[in-house]
């Protein structure tokens, strides 16, 4: 899965431990998430979405495959 974490981050100034506070997870959890190296749960993504006021479709991009 790809996501736009980091180009929303950088569009609202906010730093990878700030976004992790703001949804209740470490740093580490946005860093593999901007690496695409982790899936998101739904509640999350969901969390994730609401900081920066979009959909999550917005900031995952899901494969389909």
């Amino acid at each position: 899965m790809k996501t736009r974490i980091k180009e929303y981050r950088a569009k609202y100034n906010l730093t990878q431990e700030e976004l992790a506070k703001k949804v209740g997870v470490r740093r580490e959890t946005i860093v593999f998430l901007e690496k695409g190296k982790h899936n998101p749960s739904l509640k999350l993504a969901y969390k994730i979405a609401r900081v920066f006021n979009v959909r999550i479709e917005d900031i995952f991009i899901f494969d389909e495959e």
